[in-house]
């Protein structure tokens, strides 16, 4: 309450011009998914008040979006308008779970590039979505938007539209054209007006309207659902639950990242859009999530808190039971234009540049995401993403890892006494984790060691250790042992011993003292060994540490 206290004539000012772009958006998205302009209107206003007040951001601007649409639209296909408002109840029941859980701490770890191809890809499946309206041909059956656009431009071939296509366009450049002109002008409801009177005034029977729209939001109900469809909706609902915490916790740290001071809490948030969702089906409402569009615009108009966001779904109620007549009236090309335009204007192209330029791995990680949301759907690409990126970034921990040969501390022996230990002696370097990426390579490079009495492994600078990496380690100790070679151990970090331990490679090392506290300890050992074994004649001399630090001499 005191952060709505602080400047409300601005916050009040900035919500009214984000619902002048949440208009068209709201009706654009709710046509697209299927469900009608009615459906967006209703998830604009009910969703997009209670993640205001509930979410866990204060500049969050919640809603219909693009990049949910383009997972109901499969959905709405294959269970009707009724199975999507049960997915969307149960998914906002998994994003509650998910808040309790506190799992919003970990939209950190979702890498820029798969973010980057996420976004990429969306946009380019929405700017597909609208072709049937913007070519004012009647949209063609099929699940992928590759194959309905194609349909659409066959069906436009045969019985071209040019009123609709030319609607289309004038509003998408109208809306690209003035973004860079005036960027705090909402052109998109100033082209969206101009196309309804033109239609209006011409007479222009091509291009088909949105229809009737009733005046007020519907009573709430549960009439829709179906305990027993909750089984094969299960996995419907999950898909939309992943991309609702995804892009809504992704939208808030886009916001915090546009302003000083501010930021938002993602367990909350997750709880904010959860409960969103659950109450925007009982109006007919599509799922909901943060929009990433509409907050950069609350932002940029000055927005300081919740009210803003509250504002805009207020302004957007006031609309639907004051001037329904009058949206209904709009045509469909005209909304396919803010849409276009939209998707355009999502794809940064100086942020797809600098992360192609970065490696190739960043490359290849943006590109899969962007084909596999494409191609499949958005859950998936993301999944897909993340996996590329965790198996790549495991393959340049694993280079890091090194074995190398290094000479043996000259200590106080003569330089025939280190001629002769150098001859019988050779020494390994780990540096780097010694992991289950890295360790096979470890194996083949250890017993791959020359015709010597000893090998000593200088183990302090591992800076992890895994199962697999213990046990290939103990591996290469007894097969380098059935060839005769004595394999002793310096420097084992404590936090290494655990898992050495657990795999019987400790006590593989331990046995008759082959596992030492420092480097020169390791060679006084191999030096008695080798005296034992008749190859060096026994002396007295030892090894002197002198002032060397512990670490170094490991």
């Amino acid at each position: 309450m005191a952060e709505l206290r602080r400047d409300p004539r601005r916050d009040l000012l900035a919500g009214l011009t984000v619902a002048i772009v949440a208009l068209p958006l709201a009706l654009g998205f709710g046509v697209s998914s299927g469900l009608g302009a009615a459906a967006g209107l209703a998830t604009a206003v009910v969703a997009g008040a209670l993640a205001a007040v509930f979410g866990g951001s204060n500049l969050q601007v919640s809603g219909p979006t693009g990049a949910m649409t383009v997972v109901l639209v499969p959905i709405v296909g294959r269970y009707g308008p009724t199975g999507v408002l049960t997915v969307g109840l149960m998914a906002g029941v998994m994003l509650v779970a998910l808040a309790a859980a506190r799992a919003g701490r970990y939209m950190r770890y979702v890498p820029a590039p798969v973010v980057e191809g996420f976004t990429l890809g969306i946009a380019c499946v929405i700017g597909l979505q609208q072709i049937p309206n913007a070519l004012g041909v009647p949209k063609p059956e099929g699940d992928r938007v590759l194959v309905v656009a194609w349909r659409a431009a066959e069906e436009f071939a045969t019985s071209p539209n040019w009123t609709a296509v030319s609607l289309t366009v004038a509003v998408a450049a109208v809306m690209l054209a003035g973004a860079r002109w005036r960027p705090t002008v909402p052109f998109s409801i100033l082209a969206v007006i101009a196309a309804t009177i033109t239609a209006q005034v011409a007479g222009l029977d091509a291009a088909k309207p949105i229809g009737d729209l009733p005046a007020g939001l519907p009573a709430p109900s549960l009439g829709f659902f179906e305990p027993g469809a909750l089984g094969t909706l299960l996995a419907p609902a999950a898909a939309v639950a992943a991309l609702a915490a995804l892009e809504s916790l992704l939208s808030a740290s886009v916001a915090d990242g546009m302003t000083v001071g501010q930021k938002h809490d993602p367990d909350r948030e997750l709880f904010g859009q959860g409960l969103a969702n659950i109450v925007a089906p009982l109006f007919g409402g599509v799922p909901a999530t943060g929009a990433i569009a509409r907050t950069a615009v609350n932002v940029r108009t000055g927005a300081s808190s919740r009210l803003a966001a509250l504002t805009h779904a207020v302004v957007l109620a006031a609309i639907v039971f004051t001037a329904a007549p009058l949206v209904s009236k709009i045509p469909l090309a005209a909304l396919a234009g803010v849409l276009l335009a939209t998707a355009i204007r999502m794809v940064e192209v100086g942020s797809l540049r600098a992360m192609v330029k970065a490696t190739r791995s960043d490359a290849l990680i943006l590109v899969l995401t962007a084909l596999a949301t494409l191609a499949l759907d958005l859950v998936y690409a993301v999944v897909i993403g993340l996996l590329v990126a965790g198996a790549l970034a495991l393959r340049a921990v694993a280079q890091q890892a090194r074995l190398d040969q290094v000479p043996l501390d000259e200590g106080d022996h003569t330089a025939e006494e280190h001629a002769l230990l150098a001859e019988h002696i050779v020494a390994y370097r780990i540096d780097g984790p010694l992991f289950f990426a890295a360790a096979h390579r470890f194996l083949l490079e250890l017993t791959d060691v020359a015709d010597v009495r000893v090998v000593i492994l200088r183990m302090s600078r591992v800076s992890t250790m895994d199962a697999s990496g213990a046990l290939v380690l103990k591996d290469a100790v007894e097969k380098l042992n059935r060839r005769g070679i004595l394999v002793l151990a310096s420097g084992i970090r404590a936090d290494q011993r655990q898992v050495l331990d657990s795999v019987g490679a400790l006590e593989l090392l331990r046995h008759e003292g082959r596992e030492y506290d420092t480097t020169p300890e390791a060679i006084q050992g191999a030096r008695e060994h080798l005296e034992g074994a008749g190859v060096l004649p026994v002396t007295s001399a030892q090894p002197q540490t002198g002032s060397s630090s512990e670490s170094a001499l490991r």
